[in-house]
Protein backbone atom coordinates (compact mmCIF):
# COMPACT_ATOMS: atom_id res chain seq x y z
CA UNK A 1 0.00 0.00 0.00
CA UNK A 2 1.59 3.01 -0.71
CA UNK A 3 1.36 4.99 2.37
CA UNK A 4 2.50 8.36 3.66
CA UNK A 5 2.46 7.84 7.44
CA UNK A 6 5.85 6.67 7.50
CA UNK A 7 7.07 3.76 9.90
CA UNK A 8 8.99 4.88 12.74
CA UNK A 9 11.58 4.19 14.71
CA UNK A 10 9.76 1.74 17.10
CA UNK A 11 8.34 -1.56 16.42
CA UNK A 12 4.40 -1.66 17.88
CA UNK A 13 1.35 -3.98 17.95
CA UNK A 14 -1.72 -3.64 17.69
CA UNK A 15 -4.85 -5.14 20.42
CA UNK A 16 -8.61 -5.20 19.39
CA UNK A 17 -9.99 -4.46 22.78
CA UNK A 18 -13.40 -3.65 24.75
CA UNK A 19 -13.92 -0.47 26.74
CA UNK A 20 -16.34 -0.35 28.78
CA UNK A 21 -18.41 3.15 28.89
CA UNK A 22 -20.80 2.76 31.83
CA UNK A 23 -22.45 0.06 31.20
CA UNK A 24 -22.46 -0.13 27.29
CA UNK A 25 -19.34 -2.37 25.62
CA UNK A 26 -17.53 -0.12 23.06
CA UNK A 27 -14.64 -2.09 20.25
CA UNK A 28 -11.54 -0.32 20.27
CA UNK A 29 -8.14 -0.93 18.47
CA UNK A 30 -5.01 -0.12 21.28
CA UNK A 31 -1.42 0.28 19.60
CA UNK A 32 1.40 0.71 21.98
CA UNK A 33 5.13 1.09 20.92
CA UNK A 34 7.70 -1.28 22.39
CA UNK A 35 9.34 1.34 24.50
CA UNK A 36 7.70 3.79 26.79
CA UNK A 37 5.03 5.74 25.31
CA UNK A 38 5.92 9.32 24.96
CA UNK A 39 2.06 10.35 24.97
CA UNK A 40 -1.17 9.47 23.98
CA UNK A 41 -3.47 9.47 20.76
CA UNK A 42 -7.28 8.89 21.06
CA UNK A 43 -7.79 7.97 17.11
CA UNK A 44 -11.47 8.92 15.79
CA UNK A 45 -12.05 7.08 12.77
CA UNK A 46 -13.88 8.62 9.79
CA UNK A 47 -17.83 7.60 9.13
CA UNK A 48 -16.35 3.89 8.20
CA UNK A 49 -15.20 2.92 11.54
CA UNK A 50 -12.66 0.71 12.59
CA UNK A 51 -11.21 -1.16 10.04
CA UNK A 52 -8.00 -2.29 8.77
CA UNK A 53 -6.42 0.95 7.51
CA UNK A 54 -7.28 2.57 11.20
CA UNK A 55 -6.05 0.09 12.99
CA UNK A 56 -2.54 -0.28 10.83
CA UNK A 57 -2.90 3.97 11.26
CA UNK A 58 -2.76 3.30 15.14
CA UNK A 59 -0.13 0.76 14.14
CA UNK A 60 2.17 3.23 12.84
CA UNK A 61 1.64 5.81 15.17
CA UNK A 62 2.44 3.59 17.87
CA UNK A 63 5.95 3.32 15.89
CA UNK A 64 6.83 6.99 16.48
CA UNK A 65 6.61 6.55 20.49
CA UNK A 66 2.39 7.12 20.90
CA UNK A 67 0.07 4.96 22.62
CA UNK A 68 -3.30 4.79 20.62
CA UNK A 69 -6.53 4.12 21.36
CA UNK A 70 -8.84 4.21 18.56
CA UNK A 71 -13.29 3.18 19.39
CA UNK A 72 -15.55 2.63 17.22
CA UNK A 73 -18.03 5.37 17.12
CA UNK A 74 -21.45 3.66 15.47
CA UNK A 75 -20.88 0.62 18.35
CA UNK A 76 -23.88 1.62 20.17
CA UNK A 77 -25.63 1.39 16.53
CA UNK A 78 -24.03 -1.82 15.39
CA UNK A 79 -26.72 -4.73 15.74
CA UNK A 80 -25.64 -7.54 18.06
CA UNK A 81 -23.04 -10.37 16.20
CA UNK A 82 -23.51 -7.54 13.33
CA UNK A 83 -22.60 -4.76 11.05
CA UNK A 84 -23.08 -1.78 9.42
CA UNK A 85 -22.33 -0.95 5.67
CA UNK A 86 -20.79 2.30 4.78
CA UNK A 87 -24.37 2.77 3.29
CA UNK A 88 -26.15 2.39 6.27
CA UNK A 89 -23.54 4.46 8.87
CA UNK A 90 -24.02 7.26 6.29
CA UNK A 91 -27.79 6.92 6.47
CA UNK A 92 -28.19 6.58 10.32
CA UNK A 93 -25.45 9.68 10.92
CA UNK A 94 -28.11 11.69 12.70
CA UNK A 95 -28.81 9.09 15.05
CA UNK A 96 -24.91 9.59 16.69
CA UNK A 97 -24.94 11.74 19.60
CA UNK A 98 -22.21 14.52 20.29
CA UNK A 99 -22.22 13.93 24.42
CA UNK A 100 -22.20 9.94 23.83
CA UNK A 101 -19.13 9.59 21.34
CA UNK A 102 -17.01 12.06 23.29
CA UNK A 103 -17.77 10.70 26.49
CA UNK A 104 -16.19 7.48 24.34
CA UNK A 105 -13.10 9.25 23.36
CA UNK A 106 -12.99 10.16 26.67
CA UNK A 107 -13.33 6.63 28.03
CA UNK A 108 -10.58 6.10 25.21
CA UNK A 109 -7.95 8.23 26.64
CA UNK A 110 -8.51 7.42 30.07
CA UNK A 111 -7.73 3.84 28.98
CA UNK A 112 -4.82 5.12 27.79
CA UNK A 113 -3.41 7.20 30.78
CA UNK A 114 -4.02 4.16 32.68
CA UNK A 115 -2.73 1.12 30.46
CA UNK A 116 0.18 2.83 29.14
CA UNK A 117 0.92 5.47 31.84
CA UNK A 118 1.04 8.87 29.46
CA UNK A 119 0.63 12.23 31.49
CA UNK A 120 -1.06 14.00 27.93
CA UNK A 121 -3.66 12.55 25.57
CA UNK A 122 -4.06 14.07 22.27
CA UNK A 123 -7.29 13.41 20.13
CA UNK A 124 -7.00 12.71 16.66
CA UNK A 125 -9.34 12.28 13.75
CA UNK A 126 -10.54 11.65 10.38
CA UNK A 127 -13.72 13.07 8.33
CA UNK A 128 -16.29 13.06 10.30
CA UNK A 129 -13.99 11.91 13.50
CA UNK A 130 -12.32 14.79 12.59
CA UNK A 131 -15.44 16.91 13.51
CA UNK A 132 -15.70 15.05 16.52
CA UNK A 133 -12.18 15.86 17.03
CA UNK A 134 -12.87 19.38 16.83
CA UNK A 135 -15.34 19.08 19.28
CA UNK A 136 -13.60 16.96 21.74
CA UNK A 137 -10.92 19.42 21.61
CA UNK A 138 -13.14 21.84 23.63
CA UNK A 139 -14.05 19.27 26.02
CA UNK A 140 -11.19 19.44 28.54
CA UNK A 141 -10.08 15.83 28.03
CA UNK A 142 -7.38 16.87 26.15
CA UNK A 143 -3.88 18.65 25.78
CA UNK A 144 -3.82 18.59 21.76
CA UNK A 145 -5.83 17.89 18.80
CA UNK A 146 -5.27 17.47 15.34
CA UNK A 147 -8.39 17.64 12.96
CA UNK A 148 -8.18 16.41 9.24
CA UNK A 149 -10.69 17.72 7.16
CA UNK A 150 -13.52 17.97 9.91
CA UNK A 151 -16.76 19.21 9.18
CA UNK A 152 -17.11 22.44 10.82
CA UNK A 153 -20.50 22.77 10.41
CA UNK A 154 -22.81 19.25 10.59
CA UNK A 155 -24.02 18.44 6.83
CA UNK A 156 -27.36 18.66 6.44
CA UNK A 157 -27.87 15.05 6.24
CA UNK A 158 -27.27 15.01 9.54
CA UNK A 159 -28.63 18.36 11.15
CA UNK A 160 -31.78 17.87 13.68
CA UNK A 161 -30.43 15.31 15.76
CA UNK A 162 -27.68 15.48 18.66
CA UNK A 163 -24.84 16.56 16.46
CA UNK A 164 -23.67 20.07 17.18
CA UNK A 165 -21.59 22.58 14.66
CA UNK A 166 -18.12 22.16 16.03
CA UNK A 167 -17.85 25.69 15.16
CA UNK A 168 -20.28 26.44 18.38
CA UNK A 169 -17.55 25.29 20.89
CA UNK A 170 -14.22 25.40 19.14
CA UNK A 171 -13.38 28.58 20.63
CA UNK A 172 -12.57 27.40 23.95
CA UNK A 173 -10.52 24.06 22.19
CA UNK A 174 -7.14 23.06 23.48
CA UNK A 175 -4.13 23.80 21.02
CA UNK A 176 -5.53 22.42 17.27
CA UNK A 177 -4.02 21.54 14.20
CA UNK A 178 -6.95 21.53 11.60
CA UNK A 179 -6.06 20.38 8.26
CA UNK A 180 -8.06 20.93 4.77
CA UNK A 181 -7.97 20.74 1.26
CA UNK A 182 -9.13 23.65 -0.56
CA UNK A 183 -11.88 22.28 -2.73
CA UNK A 184 -13.72 20.20 -0.30
CA UNK A 185 -17.15 20.03 -0.60
CA UNK A 186 -17.69 19.37 3.41
CA UNK A 187 -15.43 22.48 4.53
CA UNK A 188 -15.97 25.46 2.06
CA UNK A 189 -14.07 27.91 2.23
CA UNK A 190 -16.32 30.56 4.30
CA UNK A 191 -16.81 27.61 7.03
CA UNK A 192 -12.83 27.80 7.32
CA UNK A 193 -12.75 31.31 7.50
CA UNK A 194 -15.05 31.26 10.53
CA UNK A 195 -12.93 28.54 12.19
CA UNK A 196 -9.88 31.20 11.55
CA UNK A 197 -11.99 33.98 12.92
CA UNK A 198 -12.93 31.89 16.26
CA UNK A 199 -9.64 31.00 16.75
CA UNK A 200 -8.37 34.69 15.96
CA UNK A 201 -5.04 36.19 18.26
CA UNK A 202 -4.58 32.28 19.64
CA UNK A 203 -0.75 31.14 18.26
CA UNK A 204 -1.06 27.91 19.11
CA UNK A 205 -3.95 26.94 16.92
CA UNK A 206 -3.18 26.31 13.30
CA UNK A 207 -5.56 26.24 10.06
CA UNK A 208 -3.81 24.61 7.06
CA UNK A 209 -5.47 24.35 3.62
CA UNK A 210 -3.75 22.04 0.84
CA UNK A 211 -4.25 23.78 -2.61
CA UNK A 212 -6.41 21.64 -4.34
CA UNK A 213 -6.88 18.90 -2.50
CA UNK A 214 -10.14 17.62 -2.24
CA UNK A 215 -12.09 15.83 0.95
CA UNK A 216 -10.17 12.56 2.61
CA UNK A 217 -7.20 13.33 0.68
CA UNK A 218 -4.83 12.28 3.33
CA UNK A 219 -5.52 9.19 5.31
CA UNK A 220 -6.83 6.59 2.76
CA UNK A 221 -3.99 6.28 -0.03
CA UNK A 222 -6.67 3.72 -1.86
CA UNK A 223 -9.28 6.79 -2.55
CA UNK A 224 -8.85 8.33 -5.47
CA UNK A 225 -9.17 11.76 -3.70
CA UNK A 226 -5.78 10.87 -2.24
CA UNK A 227 -2.83 13.63 -2.59
CA UNK A 228 0.60 11.48 -1.55
CA UNK A 229 2.98 14.71 -1.63
CA UNK A 230 0.20 16.85 0.53
CA UNK A 231 -0.62 13.93 2.73
CA UNK A 232 2.88 13.01 3.42
CA UNK A 233 3.28 17.25 4.57
CA UNK A 234 0.31 16.76 6.77
CA UNK A 235 1.48 13.80 8.42
CA UNK A 236 4.99 15.28 8.80
CA UNK A 237 3.39 18.20 10.15
CA UNK A 238 0.80 16.46 12.35
CA UNK A 239 3.69 14.40 13.85
CA UNK A 240 5.74 17.39 14.58
CA UNK A 241 2.38 19.31 16.77
CA UNK A 242 1.65 16.20 18.67
CA UNK A 243 5.29 15.24 19.37
CA UNK A 244 6.31 19.02 20.71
Amino acid sequence: MGYVLEEGPQKAAVDHITLNVEGTLVPAYHARPDGDALGGVVLAPDVHGLRPLMEDIARRLATHGLAVCAPEPFARLIPPGGSLSSEERRARGTELHDDVVIEDLAEAADHLAAADHVGTVSVLGFCLGGSYALKAAASGRFERAVAFYGMVRTPPMWAGGGQRDALDVVSGACPTLAIFGEIDAYTPAADIDALRNAWAGQRDHKVVVYRSADHAFAHDPDRPNHRADDAADAWHRTLAFLLD
